[in-house]
């Protein structure tokens, strides 16, 4: 019997979800918890831990514990957010054999779609035992900013770990679908997405069944870990001012603060004050134990996350532009994430739109259930009227160009499938080929963005400099594929490459790496 699921792998925690004869199923483990953390501990007897159990460990054996993989996975280990990711982890990041960022736990290294795969096998293990049979095929959400590179190693993770990935959608798409926003007039929706590592926020235009993303924008370091640093690091300074400590430099005594942090965040979301007792977090002059103890109300936690909030309204006003859109236009705004839960939060995207945030639906389930629906509707035998869905090009797609500039051919956040061509000239005299090197990102500098890859177009005819004619061509196919074509105007010599997004790992690599059917 085989029975596709939904998964949102979230950077925090993860959630499974699944269409039955009575509508949508969000799945608990043994404990009746709905989410699981996204932490992977491994021992050194070569257990692994998920979930629940495996958050323990952050404090107590943060080097060999691997929380928010989901802002490493498909980066290039030189990039600047896996620098900042390395001086804020305990666990050790290195350089994989084809240039990507892995992670190296007891000695060994290990890709980061091996560690997500451990993930994504856990939520698997808990349909299963919902379902009471085996669970082959899924549909997995990512944010609507992920680049080519990081979708095909979510996918290449979803391989490892058994389950065939029927699709890779949009978290803000699979949010609307699970509020079912497709039924009656044409109407523009804003999915407000802050989640524990990522924000993105999406402005989709809904007609019938019509789902299409117009357009989207991102902070890729903007998430609930984030607001946990902010006020760990403001419990830091007030044990500070209390004991005149510098706790700094102590990793240990860092994590403990902004755990602490973590639950004085969850408990304000329903209390006005919570109670703060964080012991043993330092030594005296005369060998003391030092803790902090200390109340904190909802309004002071706002006052400390202000500016994290208001980063986000930045990548609204950026979603807004792109969409040629004001905040008067949109009409209904979709809170997703469990960021979203603390009401200041909630009060400031309303005062921001202008209206009050739909929250009928558990922020951290939404994503979940709207992959379950779109499980059931790609293997159902009779399925209803099923939804299009249209999907953007994340990021802007170009070529470099003299002085290293690139220049882009197809912008972001345009419909895909879709083609666009330019014609270059030669830049030097007697110039006899075209280095043709292709970019992803929006930088106005190439190498600001992301190499996807290149070839040499060759055996131009000499001439004077701009008297050679290249033309360029780019097309990107549904499945987000990117087909690159130089022709050479002159001769009518051409050459062409298909960029297939990597994830670091090769197909065969992939494979080697699945997990043994008998750990089932």
């Amino acid at each position: 019997m085989s029975t596709a699921i939904g998964i949102d792998l979230g950077t925090s925690n993860s959630c499974v979800a699944w269409v039955g004869p009575n509508g949508p199923v969000v799945f608990a483990d043994e404990e009746g918890q709905r989410t699981q953390p996204s932490v992977v501990a491994y021992g050194h007897s070569g257990a692994v831990v998920v979930g629940h159990r495996a958050r323990r460990n952050l404090v107590y054996a943060p080097e060999s514990t691997v929380a928010s993989a989901k802002r490493l996975i498909g980066r290039r280990f030189t990039s600047d957010t896996v620098k900042r990711i390395i001086s804020s982890t305990a666990y050790k990041i290195v350089e994989g054999p084809n240039a990507d960022a892995r992670v190296e736990v007891n000695g060994k290294m290990l890709s980061v779609p091996e560690v997500s795969a451990q993930v994504l096998r856990h939520m698997k293990k808990i349909a299963e035992q919902g379902l009471g049979h085996e669970v082959r095929q899924a549909v997995i959400t990512v944010p609507a900013y992920f680049n080519d590179h990081q979708r095909q190693a979510t996918r290449d993770a979803a391989t490892i770990a058994g389950l065939d990935c029927l699709r890779i959608l949009n978290e803000p798409t699979a949010a609307a679908l699970a509020y079912g926003f497709n039924k009656g007039k044409r109407q523009h929706i804003a999915v407000y997405d802050l989640g524990g590592g990522t924000f993105d926020v999406s402005i989709l235009r809904l007609d019938d069944d019509l789902f299409e993303v117009v357009a989207t924008s991102g902070d890729t370091f903007l998430g609930g870990d984030d607001f946990d640093a902010a006020i760990g690091d403001h419990l830091l300074e007030l044990f500070k001012r209390a004991h005149n400590v510098d706790l700094t430099a102590n990793r240990t005594a860092r994590l403990k603060l902004r755990a602490a942090g973590e639950r004085a965040k969850i408990a304000l979301t329903e209390a006005e004050h919570v109670e703060l007792d964080v012991p043993n977090l330092a030594r005296g002059p005369r060998g003391e134990e030092l803790g902090l103890t200390i109340k904190l109300s909802r309004d002071e936690l706002a006052r400390i996350v202000r500016p994290l909030i208001q980063r986000t309204f930045l990548t609204c006003d950026d979603a807004l532009s792109q969409a040629r859109l004001t905040r008067g236009q949109i009409d209904h705004v979709l809170m997703v994430g469990g960021m979203t839960r603390p009401p200041f939060i909630r009060d400031a995207v309303g005062d921001y739109f202008g209206k009050a945030p739909f929250t009928r639906i558990n922020p951290d389930e939404v994503v979940a259930i709207g992959a379950a629906i779109q499980a059931h509707t790609l293997t159902s035998d009779n399925p209803q009227a099923s939804a299009l869905l249209l999907d953007v090009t994340p990021q802007s797609l170009g070529i470099r160009t003299v002085g290293g500039f690139c220049e882009v051919l197809i912008p972001r956040n345009t419909t895909i499938p879709t083609e666009a061509t330019k014609v270059f000239s030669t830049a030097h005299d007697n110039q006899g080929e075209v280095r043709v090197e292709v970019y992803q990102g929006e930088s106005r500098m190439a190498s600001d963005n992301e190499l996807l890859g290149q070839f040499v177009l060759d055996h131009l005819r000499p001439a004077p400099r701009g008297q050679v004619k290249v033309r360029i061509g780019f097309e990107i196919d549904s499945d987000g594929i990117v087909h690159v074509v130089a022709e050479d105007l002159d001769r009518g010599a051409h050459r062409d490459m298909r960029i297939e997004a990597s994830s670091g790992l090769t197909q065969d690599e992939v494979q080697s790496k699945r997990f043994d059917e008998l750990d089932f």
